[in-house]
């Protein structure tokens, strides 16, 4: 197993568009041919657009197109410069007057980051796409769905840190497996390779961590919306060759990449969504592309966090370690 680009898996062209005053963008994952997608909500408090199609029962045989925005729920507008965009370069159904792309998205709360009403619309979308198709160079951090990230925010938005979006790819042998996470989460981030607490909730002092899992516990008994605002959002794309509802369960394998990096993982509070897309360039087992799928989500959640600039008052990472 190696790392590689997350522009080097063929079939998927990636774009980001920002808006870094406002603290808030979008992030898109094209594929012109169209590929077989699954998604898995494990969150509480989930904000999707088109996920019902997704279901294996369900006709829906292709997805041109992915898109992961801040903004909240507002911030599902930015599909339709999506849309909009691919219509013009004739991706999607052929419907005979017209194409229609398939385009699912989830969005993440970053209304208390930079501006509350800056939010990714159609422009932004459309201009993510453009940002795809002229082969923008990926960045991790402040970028799309990641510009107003913030995480660990059970103590209150002043102890809370920076988050961010990040990626990364691993190939074995011809298998290749990536993942982009947009990470806005309520917990704390884990980076396991070190062995170590990356950001959290601070402590009051702000020089140290406190246990989010310990705080919520001690909160057993309060019913009231703590912590509201939380997500994380990631879309798997491989090479592999999956059916609907291989693709479905591959899903399901990127969230465990969630609860290895992030603890407490897919609370109530949380819309944790995870998209798998496949081009069907190889044939391979479920389990192979899973156990990739897993790490890779795991690992672009790290590179998230320790990717992300200090903006405001939610510290980075980088500048707290």
């Amino acid at each position: 197993m190696e790392e590689m680009s997350i522009g080097g898996i063929e079939g998927f062209k990636i774009g980001q568009a920002q808006d870094h005053e406002a603290a808030t963008g979008c992030t898109v994952i094209i594929c012109e041919k169209g590929a077989v997608c699954g998604v898995d909500v494990r969150g509480g408090s989930p904000g999707t657009r088109d996920t019902d199609a997704l279901d294996p029962i369900n006709n829906r045989e292709h997805v041109h197109a992915v898109m992961l925005a801040g903004g909240s729920t507002f911030g599902l507008d930015a599909a339709g410069g999506v849309m909009s965009f691919l219509e013009e370069k004739k991706i999607g159904r052929d419907v005979g007057v017209t194409v229609v792309p398939n385009v699912c998205a989830a969005i993440l709360f970053d209304l208390m980051c930079g501006r509350h009403d800056v939010r990714p619309d159609a422009k932004m979308g459309y201009a993510a796409c453009v940002s795809a198709f002229g082969g923008q160079n990926w960045e991790s951090g402040n970028f799309g769905a990641g510009t107003g990230a913030f995480v660990g925010n059970i103590c209150g938005n002043d102890r809370a840190m920076k988050g961010g979006i990040g990626s990364c790819a691993l190939e074995h042998g011809e298998l290749r497996v990536g993942a982009v996470a947009a990470v806005n989460c309520v917990g704390d981030i884990y980076d396991n390779m070190r062995g170590m607490k990356i950001a959290g909730a601070r402590s009051e002092n702000g020089t140290g961590f406190v246990d989010s899992e310990s705080v919520m516990l001690d909160k057993f008994n309060e019913s009231k919306d703590i912590f509201s605002g939380n997500t994380v959002l990631a879309c798997i794309i491989t090479n592999a060759r999956l059916s609907k509802a291989q693709a479905t369960k591959l899903a399901s394998h990127g969230q465990n990449g969630i609860a290895r990096a992030i603890r407490p993982a897919h609370t109530i509070f949380d819309g944790d969504t995870v998209f798998a897309m496949c081009v069907g360039a190889l044939d391979a087992t479920l389990d192979a592309v899973g156990i990739l799928a897993a790490r890779a989500v795991e690992h672009a959640i790290v590179d998230a966090i320790m990717s992300a600039d200090t903006f405001g008052k939610y510290v980075a990472a980088k500048d707290f370690l």
